[in-house]
């Protein structure tokens, strides 16, 4: 029966294999896998069902696939004394492989160098801010160490997961001890958490912002959903309150009143209190009678700048004037108000021009003069008309004085 386990090797790297034994070996043994193109030393990490879950859900797992590469046997304690001397060989290659670098004049930094079980590989890893031709160090190297050489360039924290240290926590580092994938952590995940948002508090050694930050800021996020939000007012037994602060591990929430007396309370006493009493809610009948007042308001000011309203003032002020001239006694000046052209306007509130008042702006009366000239053009035509359906002849005087004033003002 084929078992699923995980093997560590130098340099907190992991990888899983496949175990043809009939049971798992135990964890932290010795094991000889199968490596590139040979053999290579490592200690199990994990079996059963802690790997199955490891391999689901690691970046280095192989998911519901079974892995490629099996484990061969259990290491002998000849293998263990061998894969301690290469070691202490890994930092005399690293060494060398600097010496090199500086004599080709490449801008990279040799973070690690390890050597394969079976010395058929040497691996070196080294980070640099930019891409590196090093295919001439790799001649250089393959021609001093004789085997086959294969450089891997790594990011800063991939560095710090591989030669691991200590944190300001006073523990090991997250991702070099139990942290199965590096993600990426923004500055966003602090804010959320009200941390210091200086660099220099929330960084870890390798420079970049600390592995902690990214994976406990779930937790803070699904807390923070049962308080309220800092700075709303809610409606207690002891009037109106501000949210000053909230205390997501012991559940308490700091409250200050209009006279500034503050107060903390814990998260299921304010339920009660919110809960118990009837929130007010806004007069939604005086809000909307007040939109509509305001929009009438607005209405009424923009009557006049609207061209079908003047086009309609202007057809109401010519008919009162050809009624004036048909009937100069029926119609007076005085006697026309807008309850008189109520039903024609339907505005009472615009104002018709019948009569002039002296608080009336320049603008106005400029337009008021224009209108004069263009009735007096429909008086004569009307007078004209008078005229020829009167058998005496005769005009009514004046009409002709009105209409060359009003010819003149045009």
């Amino acid at each position: 029966m084929a078992h699923l386990i995980e093997v560590a090797f130098r340099g907190n790297r992991k990888e899983f294999f496949t175990w043809t034994g009939e049971t798992a070996p135990p964890l932290k043994a010795g094991v000889i896998v199968e490596a590139d193109r040979g053999e290579d030393f490592g200690r199990v990490h994990s079996t059963g069902e802690l790997a199955e879950v490891r391999c689901n859900g690691c970046a280095h797992g192989c998911g519901t696939t079974p892995p490629p590469r099996v484990a061969l046997r259990l290491a002998t304690k000849a293998d263990e004394q061998f894969d301690r001397e290469l070691t202490a060989e890994n930092e005399a290659a690293r060494r060398t492989s600097m010496e090199r670098v500086k004599a080709n004049g490449l801008v990279m930094k040799l973070t690690d160098a390890e050597w394969q079980w079976d010395r058929r590989k040497l691996t070196l890893f080294f980070t640099a801010e930019r891409r590196v031709d090093f295919r001439g160090l790799v001649r250089d190297l393959a021609a001093q160490f004789r085997t086959r050489i294969e450089l891997k360039q790594i990011g800063v924290r991939d560095e710090a997961k591989r030669l691991s240290g200590v944190g300001r926590c006073g523990r090991e580092y997250c991702s070099a001890s139990w942290l199965p994938d590096l993600r990426p952590v923004n500055l966003g995940v602090a804010k959320d958490q009200k941390l210091s948002l200086n660099p220099q508090q929330i960084s870890g050694a390798c420079g970049r912002l600390m592995c902690c930050l990214r994976y406990e800021h779930e937790f803070y996020v699904l807390s923070r959903r049962k308080f309220p939000k800092e700075g709303k007012i809610l409606t207690t037994s002891l009037g109106e309150e501000k949210v000053i602060s909230c205390d997501i591990f012991n559940e308490r929430v700091t409250l200050r009143t209009a006279e500034g007396d503050s107060r903390v309370i814990t998260l299921a006493e304010l339920r009660r209190e919110v809960d118990g009493l009837d929130q007010p809610t806004e007069p939604i009948a005086d809000t909307v009678t007040d939109d509509l007042r305001a929009s009438t308001v607005d209405d009424h000011a923009d009557a006049h700048a609207d061209p079908a309203v003047r086009a309609m003032l202007d057809t109401v002020e010519i008919e009162i004037a050809t009624l004036m001239e048909i009937a100069p006694g029926a119609v007076t000046p005085g006697a026309v108000t807008p309850a008189t052209v109520a039903p024609v306007t339907a505005e009472p509130s615009i104002d018709i021009g019948v009569t002039e008042t002296a608080a009336e702006s320049a603008a106005e009366a400029t337009r008021r003069k224009r209108r004069r000239g263009r009735r007096g053009g429909r008086r004569l035509r009307a007078a004209e008309e008078r005229r020829q359906t009167d058998p005496t002849g005769t005009a009514p005087s004046g009409d002709g004085e009105d209409d060359d004033s009003d010819d003149t003002e045009e």
